[in-house]
């Protein structure tokens, strides 16, 4: 089956959970109340019997699309021979525990008939809820209950027919219907219905409020990827996921298919760095990394779930078909456990980063830090399965290699410029051997290019980011030839950039991917760091472009589809773009 492209969905978000609406009007995707939490909606991986919410005008097609600036609440104007109607959709910010998706129709001109059709399908599309009618003081509701699964439907309400529940309103020029579906813990009352235009202005106020804090952040697609970023932020705990999907594949009717609404350490991290860059103020991150490792700070894992839990043994949804008949369709997520010898190195530079903006360093924060360095040194002879979570055999990668010296230099410069108690001497030491290891046995004089593994000849794109710790200079000599060596190896024919070549077996998996978009934005600050301002910026709009009229991008891209592949929209990918575009600001200014 061919499912509905993944630029043609929208995000809604309340930094608590997350939906998926396609162009057509079809709710695909929403995992309330966590975004980890198992889906209600899941059309996406599967067909519309795995449970959605169509809300369209019937007869009509989509003439604007747009997020109402600086917020996620949608706004969806639909134009027909009869009549024309915007369309506003959010989700609402949390209440009580509740959350709310809000649909309201507002007919602009003539007559419209809207269709509706609800399909609740608790635990990824599994479960059919008991569905019934019932009275809430003097409005009549619908509510579905399935376990710990509640939701409760307000508004016009629609009938069952087949197992979903349908409807058709025919609207007027100047009357507004509003529907809203929340959900709430079975075992309680479904929740009283507020004032969903008083729902609404907060919520817009929220948003503003929040994105007015921004600085230097003029281009429009900097704005949206940092309210990505903020989107995928848990409210409450501070914790950053992946992404708010799970199985969306790499390649289209492949098995790489993983579940990244989890919180990566890395990728919190780099999200966190592109935050305080722009001005913004995220100490609920540090606090997150706290009490998620707290008990684990002798052995940190690479990964944890929102609230700072271990990630669950990745299973298997078999009764799902998969997007665009990607299987398996996989939640949790079997890396969790791996060694990855970068994570800690990513960890101290966003701390670091903390520090050189003005906050001061908590004790806390620091004694987390010097035993994380701790764990670097006990491990420091280990192999690892690198940044991109290999699951074939370990290696010395060089870019992980690079990052624990980049952790032991952050301990070091902590000493140095903030008089931090702490073992400086050692760290030197072990700054110094694995400067002298990598440049010895990272470097291969005959492709004059550092490499993805010790005494190999392949490269890797994470390789792009050596300057980026400190370790060299953007145009230092070996760097130019190293990045000469990733564009001859991995760049396609349309200038995108793979992770690495998939051809070498390193990751022990079958198939391939499509070039991957956060390194291509590195390959973009690449190119801006070094002078090479006209094609970072040729490389910048061509990626931009690729998030269409809403600016979401996912992990990949595939020319040969001219459609986004993996999860969506991916953290990396935004910050990926917030990076490139403050290296192509600093080069403009001659920084």
């Amino acid at each position: 089956m061919s499912h509905t492209p993944l630029e043609d969905y929208a995000l809604l978000t309340n930094c608590a959970t997350a939906a998926l609406v396609s162009r057509d009007g079809s709710i695909d995707w929403w995992c309330p109340p966590r975004f980890d939490s198992p889906a209600v909606f899941a059309k996406l991986l599967g067909s519309q019997d795995n449970g959605h919410w169509l809300l369209r005008i019937v007869d009509a097609e989509v003439v604007e699309r747009t997020y109402l600036p600086d917020t996620f609440v949608l706004q969806t104007r639909w134009r027909g021979e009869h009549g024309e109607a915007v369309v506003t959709e959010l989700l609402q910010e949390v209440s009580d525990g509740h959350h709310t998706l809000q649909r309201n129709v507002e007919v602009v001109s003539g007559e419209v008939l809207v269709h509706q059709e609800l399909r609740m399908r608790p635990n990824y599309g599994e479960r059919l809820p008991w569905v019934r009618r019932r009275a809430i003081g003097e409005v009549e509701v619908l509510v579905g209950i399935s376990g710990p699964t509640g939701l409760v439907l307000r508004g016009p309400l629609p009938h069952a027919h087949d197992a979903a529940h349908t409807s058709q309103h025919r609207l007027a020029a100047g009357t507004k219907e509003t529907w809203t579906l929340t959900w709430f813990p079975s075992h309680e009352v479904p929740p009283v219905q507020e004032d969903p235009d008083v729902d609404l202005a907060r919520t817009i106020k929220d948003w503003r409020d929040w994105a007015a804090t921004m600085v230097n952040a003029d281009d429009p697609a900097v704005r949206r990827s940092l309210l990505v970023l903020r989107g995928l932020t848990h409210y409450a705990t501070g914790g950053v996921i992946a992404a708010p999907t799970a199985s969306l594949p790499e390649e289209f009717g492949g098995i790489r298919n993983w579940d990244y609404r989890f919180v990566w350490l890395r990728d919190s991290a780099l999200s966190i760095e592109a935050m305080i860059a722009y001005g913004l103020d995220e100490h609920s991150w540090r606090d997150w990394l706290l009490r998620a490792i707290a008990g684990d700070v002798h052995d940190p894992k690479i990964m944890y779930r929102i609230d700072g839990a271990y990630v669950e043994t990745e299973l298997e949804l078999s009764h799902l078909s998969g997007y665009e008949d990607s299987v398996p369709v996989r939640i949790g997520n079997g890396a969790a456990d791996q060694y990855q010898a970068d994570v800690v190195g990513e960890v101290m530079i966003a701390l670091q980063r903390f520090r050189e903006a003005g906050v001061a360093e908590d004790p806390n924060s620091w004694a987390l830090q010097r035993a994380l360095l701790d764990y670097c040194e006990r491990r420091i002879d280990d192999k690892d399965q690198g940044i991109w979570e290999m699951r074939g055999e370990e290696h010395y990668f060089t870019h992980g290699r690079v990052m624990l010296w980049a952790a032991f230099d952050c301990g070091v410069r902590a000493v140095e410029t903030q008089e931090l108690p702490g073992p400086v001497e050692r760290w030197r030491g072990l700054r110094g051997r694995l400067r002298t290891e990598i440049e010895e046995r990272g470097w291969n004089a005959e492709i004059d290019s550092f490499t993805q593994t010790y005494g190999s000849a392949e490269v890797d794109a994470s390789l792009l980011m050596i300057p980026h710790t400190g370790f060299c200079a953007w145009d230092d000599p070996r760097m130019l030839g190293t990045v000469a060596r990733i564009e001859r190896d991995l760049v396609d024919d349309h200038g995108l950039l793979h992770r690495y070549r998939t051809q070498a077996k390193l990751d022990g998996l079958a198939g391939d991917e499509y070039p991957f978009l956060l390194c291509c934005f590195w390959l973009v600050e690449s190119y801006a760091r070094t002078g090479q301002l006209e094609r970072a910026e040729q490389l910048y709009e061509q990626l931009v472009s690729y998030g269409g009229e809403l600016d979401l991008l996912a992990e990949e891209y595939s020319p040969a589809h001219g459609r986004l592949a993996g999860n969506y929209p991916q953290a990396f990918s935004h910050l990926g773009l917030v990076q490139a575009a403050e290296a192509i600001r600093e080069s403009r200014a001659g920084r």
